[in-house]
């Protein structure tokens, strides 16, 4: 399988809306040059506004394997990259074992152990995975939650596509994975890490891109209900809210109201179904009392 790079941001703004995400033009350009120099791109911005939806669409229009890493803190080595099948490798043991008894013959203890450490049994983690299969994109999601040891490691396997198995030996990548970083800035990344990285701060979609991608997303809903949402989800973000509504929280709430048979935001319906938009009672309490799906 090849990887399929389009010519130009604007062929890969229509390849990513073939495959249902809607990039705008700075994503767009971000992605291509990702493509173009075989360069790590690291995407900030907050939670929800589609950083991790973007490198799985660019996986898909571009035909490579997609891979992810999901970071969280106390991440290491063994979690990402490999670990041996302990159960199999001593059910291994156990049967050869048994079948020089049965013959009568004692095992070369030499080749039996080198036997234990074969490929088989060889259990490939994210990074391993995305170095064997190629062409690839690999997303390496929220690394603001993994430790500052595990970044320093990640920045190794970037360097080189490639990692020495001692038992087996180097194993490199056929062809580069596209390493796609995000981040939600609830720490800030080593200097290291972004210098090695594209950059793109990912922002909140205008209100007619966010109805545009309610409806691509949620095809059977009315126009009014996207638009509806998509305006009263725009005037929550001027809010001061503890945790501001992206674009997942958008759809899922457009996914409740259509679900309850609405084909507008009825002000009621909008105060039943904010636990679909938002996560904190404050935020509720405090969208209530604003009621944003009244403004016009």
């Amino acid at each position: 399988m090849d990887r399929v790079i389009p010519a130009t941001p604007a062929a890969l703004a229509e390849a990513l809306a073939g495959v249902g995400y809607l990039a705008d033009d700075g994503l767009a350009i971000a992605g291509h040059l990702a493509l173009k120099l075989g360069r790590p791109l690291f995407l900030e911005g907050d939670a929800g506004v589609g950083k991790t939806a973007f490198a799985q669409a660019l996986a898909s229009a571009t035909g490579a394997h997609f891979v992810r890493l999901q970071c969280y803190e106390g991440l290491d080595a063994a979690q990402a990259l490999y670990d041996w099948d302990f159960p199999r490798q001593i059910l291994h043991l156990r049967t050869v074992e048994a079948a020089a008894a049965a013959a009568g013959d004692k095992p070369d203890t030499a080749a039996l152990e080198a036997s234990l450490y074969d490929r088989r049994f060889l259990v490939a983690r994210p990074l391993l995975q995305a170095l064997e299969l190629s062409p690839c994109v690999l997303l390496v999601d929220e690394i603001d939650r993994a430790d500052d040891e595990f970044e320093a490691f990640l920045l190794e396997i970037l360097a080189d596509a490639a990692i020495t198995i001692p038992e087996l030996g180097r194993i490199a990548a056929k062809t580069p994975p596209l390493t796609v970083l995000t981040s939600n800035r609830t720490r800030e990344v080593h200097d290291a890490l972004k210098r090695r990285c594209l950059y793109h701060w990912v922002e909140h979609p205008s209100f007619a891109q966010e109805v545009a991608i309610i409806r691509s997303r949620l095809p059977e809903v009315t126009e009014r209900l996207a638009a509806d949402v998509a305006g009263a989800v725009q005037r929550m973000r001027r809010l001061d809210l503890i945790k501001a509504p992206g674009v997942a929280e958008a759809l899922d709430w457009t996914s409740a109201l259509a679900a309850l048979g609405a084909r507008e935001l009825d002000p009621d319906l909008a105060a039943a179904t904010l636990g679909a938009v938002l996560k904190y009672r404050e935020d509720g309490e405090r969208v209530k009392a604003a009621q944003p799906w009244l403004a016009t």
